[in-house]
C-alpha cells in the first residue's frame, strides 16, 4: 500500500512534521513517565486506526522494555491485571480525550479528578499535550493511509 502523501517529499508536510513533531518532544523531554507516554500513544492509535502510529508506539515500547504481555492488553486494559492505577487513569484520559465528539460533555470530571491524584500538574499538563498530539498525528495518518509494518526504531528522529 503507498500513502497518499509522501510528508517528506513535499515542503508544506514536511515543515508541518517537522513542528509538529518538535511539539510532541515537549512530552518526551517531562516528567510523565515513558511508559505511561507509550501507552497512551499506542491507545489513542488503536481507537483511531492509525496503523502507522500503532505500528511505531509498539515498537518503541518494546524497545523500551515494555513486555509483551501488557502491549498486548493495552485495547483491553479495562479487564487487564497489569496496569497501575496511576496508568490506568491516564488510559482512560485518553480513551475519552481521543472518543471527545462520542460524549456529550467530553472528558468526565470523573476522569479527570483520577489522573489528578495520580499526576502532578506538569505530568497532567505532559499527559493532555500527548493525547493532543497523538490524535493530530493519528489523523494525518489515517486521512494520507500511512502504511505500517516497516517502521525501524529511530526512523522519525532523523526529521526532528
Amino acid at each position: 500500500m503507498d500513502p497518499r502523501l509522501n510528508y517528506y517529499g513535499n515542503t508544506v508536510a514536511a515543515k508541518f512534521a517537522k513542528y509538529i513533531n518538535s511539539a510532541g518532544a515537549v512530552v518526551s523531554d517531562s516528567t510523565l513517565p515513558a511508559a505511561t507516554q507509550e501507552l497512551v500513544k499506542i491507545r489513542a492509535s488503536q481507537i483511531n486506526g492509525c496503523a502507522a502510529c500503532t505500528d511505531m508506539h509498539t515498537k518503541d515500547a518494546e524497545h523500551a522494555g515494555e513486555s509483551s504481555v501488557r502491549l498486548n492488553l493495552v485495547a483491553v486494559w479495562r479487564e487487564a491485571t497489569v496496569f497501575t492505577e496511576a496508568e490506568r487513569a491516564a488510559l482512560e484520559l485518553a480513551e475519552q480525550g481521543t472518543r471527545i465528539a462520542d460524549a456529550a460533555g467530553g472528558v468526565t470530571d470523573e476522569a479527570w479528578a483520577n489522573a489528578a491524584k495520580h499526576y502532578d500538574e506538569d505530568q497532567l499538563a505532559a499527559l493532555v499535550c500527548q493525547i493532543a498530539f497523538m490524535n493530530a498525528v493519528n489523523r494525518l495518518n489515517v486521512l494520507t493511509q500511512q502504511p505500517a509494518g516497516d517502521y525501524q526504531l529511530g526512523w522519525l528522529k532523523q526529521f526532528g
